[in-house]
């Protein structure tokens, strides 16, 4: 049932849907085409899916690692304007240009990742705040620091006193897989990041020392593993990989910094790490179905008018569905006994109780 999960919270969805549609006065037929079918139609849409899903991959391949071990990254996103700001430094600013371009750009992408991650890490291992309230306000932080610099240091001279840099070079931008479309080299970067996270989490013990810490804290403190390198390793690697999806959006479809980088990748990584159970697979499946959405919201809003909150009201109840199938799943209700010592209540309370203990 905890693997029939995110279907179940999938139909639950598609029916709201259904009724969603119904009540704006849209065919539910053709919006459910638009949103679902129309991107596997064509080759540029196929290419679109992809295009969408790495960042999400990228993303959430990382904050599942920590959340795997309760360490509870949500500032995905400014990671990823960070890893943005760092990579693009290195394009525009360092005067490298050459075959090593790309590879310095990635590498300060996930080190720019890496560096804002550390600052929830850091605070987490020495004065136990909360790495949840910690990196969520970051995200703030790092978006009023590129809507400075775009409208400041790094604005382009030549560009109309639009709040953008400059284009990208060619040596700085990744090119197109298939001719086409704008799918490019990151999502192979992205599926051998997975490959990589999958080869950590099942077969080395630092991955088993933070399933561990996850499933069962107090034998893992018996154990003698430490929480504070899980908590390091984890938002460093979350990080990471958010900042490798910020640099492989700048460098790949954007081409340039702008004032919005992301339409909320990393908060939607949150949910594409839980549909797809925490797991690698999982997560890839998860990514497609999460990018869908936002194609489908794209197209909707040109083809059928509807307005573009309707793809951020998808993943919410997708969200919402799948929270409410893993507390049925894994809990009960189970009426209480009414107590002697006061009057029993016409209608007794109401409990929820593990399945376990009940």
């Amino acid at each position: 049932m905890g693997l029939g999960s995110p279907l179940i919270a999938a139909a639950l969805t598609l029916v709201s849907g259904y009724l969603l549609f119904t009540a704006l006065g849209t065919s539910p037929g053709e919006a459910f085409y638009v949103f679902f079918v129309k991107a596997f139609t064509s080759e540029y849409g196929l290419g679109e899916l992809a295009l969408k899903s790495t960042p999400l991959i990228l993303c959430a391949i990382g904050l599942a690692v920590g959340f795997r071990a309760n360490v509870w990254n949500i500032g995905a996103e400014g990671q990823l304007t960070i890893g943005a700001l760092a990579g693009a430094w290195v394009g525009l600013f360092s005067g490298i240009d050459g075959p090593l371009t790309m590879p310095l750009m990635l590498l300060a992408g996930a080190l720019g990742g890496m560096a804002w991650a550390a600052i929830p890490a850091f605070l987490r291992t020495r004065f136990n705040t909360s790495e949840i309230l910690v990196s969520l306000m970051l995200v703030y932080v790092a978006r009023l620091l590129l809507l400075f610099l775009v409208h400041g240091p790094w604005r382009d001279p030549d560009g109309f006193n639009f709040p953008q840099s400059a284009m990208l070079g060619d040596s700085a931008t990744l090119q197109p897989l298939v001719e086409g479309t704008r799918v490019n080299g990151a999502l192979v970067l992205a599926l051998v990041i997975v490959l990589a996270v999958w080869f950590f989490v099942a077969k080395t013990l630092a991955g088993y020392r933070m399933s561990v810490a996850g499933l069962a804290p107090a034998a893992a403190r018996y154990a003698g593993f430490s929480e504070k390198k899980n908590v390091w390793l984890a938002l460093l690697l979350s990080g990471a990989t958010a900042g490798l999806a910020g640099i492989a959006e700048v460098a790949g479809p954007i081409g340039q910094l702008q004032p919005q980088i992301s339409p909320g990748y990393g908060f939607a990584a949150i949910i594409v790490a839980f549909v797809g159970r925490l797991h690698p697979v999982g997560i890839v499946l998860a990514s497609v179905l999460m990018s869908l959405l936002y194609l489908g919201g794209e197209s909707a809003q040109m083809e059928l008018q509807l307005p573009n909150a309707i793809t951020g009201l998808f993943q919410g109840v997708l969200l919402f569905y799948l929270l409410a199938a893993d507390l049925f799943i894994n809990f009960r209700l189970v009426r209480k006994a009414a107590s002697k010592a006061v009057a029993a209540p016409v209608t007794a309370p109401v409990a929820v109780t593990p399945k376990d203990a009940a």
